[in-house]
């Protein structure tokens, strides 16, 4: 019995993995996978588990972009990098408004909203609004092409698109900060990257809060399940980064889109179906 939830765990961490980065709701799947593979486990602890795997796929950030994100360098001797720290305060910027509601509201919004056909709803619309937004996009020209052109109020209102994410489950928080991205004039590729770095402190805090609210006294057992998923969603992870940079250097977000539309019906009829 031990093994089999220890394989749903790793399961679990695939699917985060590849999720998380790629903008078709990292909830959505989850919910699916959840209820086919459910894991043996208290309630409170699998609510803590969804979370908190998330940090094997903030590593795998630190790792790729380690060079980009570090405020300073040691050689030839050690000096700040003012151009990433100003990034940084940006990201802080950008990170206030779903602080604050994921602080006063978490227990609220996934009572409301974390639900099949809220986040069926999530993943439809904002899979019409990738197709619509690259469409209307695809002769424009990007005015911020790099992380030092982002302004203070860029940063602001990629933050409002990440509050969306925040109160409506399935939305997936990368596609909503990479549709805003795109939508006020970043290019794909800067969009994506703001993104990954915005992951740092969003992942890292809502982990937190599932660690403190859970606490933190783990069984062994309880430790196997959690490191076993956060070990997997960081490998693949890596792999999947890596893979979303390529890919958007030609392609656009359509076929993600067009992905989401079908997910969002699968959940409802998966659903309706179970009765």
């Amino acid at each position: 019995m031990d093994i089999i939830e220890i394989l749903k765990a790793i399961i679990l961490g695939i699917v985060e993995g590849i999720t998380e980065w790629l903008p078709i709701s990292s909830t959505g799947h989850m919910i699916l996978v959840d209820e086919i593979l459910k894991l043996n486990m208290s309630e409170s602890f699998i609510e803590m588990f969804l979370v908190v795997i998330q940090l094997g796929a903030i590593l795998a950030v630190v790792v790729l972009f380690w060079k980009d994100i570090i405020p300073f360098k040691i050689k030839p001797k050690l000096t700040l990098k003012t151009e990433t720290i100003s990034m940084w305060v940006k990201i802080i910027v950008a990170c206030v408004p779903g602080a604050i509601v994921g602080i006063l509201f978490d227990d609220a919004i996934n009572a409301l909203f974390y639900n099949y056909l809220s986040v069926s709803i999530a993943l439809v619309v904002f899979g019409v609004l990738f197709i619509l937004i690259e469409n209307r996009n695809h002769k424009r020209t990007p005015q911020m092409t790099s992380i030092d052109a982002i302004s203070y109020k860029a940063a602001i209102l990629i933050g409002l698109f990440q509050l969306i994410a925040a109160v409506f489950p399935g939305t997936s928080r990368s596609g909503a900060t990479i549709l805003g991205g795109i939508l006020i004039g970043m290019s794909r590729t800067v969009a994506a990257e703001f993104t990954f770095y915005l992951a740092i402190p969003v992942m890292a805090g809502a982990s937190l809060l599932k660690l403190l609210k859970f606490g933190f006294s783990f069984t062994g057992f309880e430790l196997a399940v959690l490191g076993a998923g956060t070990l997997v969603a960081f490998i693949v992870s890596i792999f999947v980064i890596k893979f979303l940079m390529s890919y958007i250097k030609k392609h656009d977000f359509k076929v993600f889109g067009w992905y989401r539309i079908v997910l969002g019906l699968i959940v409802v009829l998966f659903f309706l179906i179970r009765g």
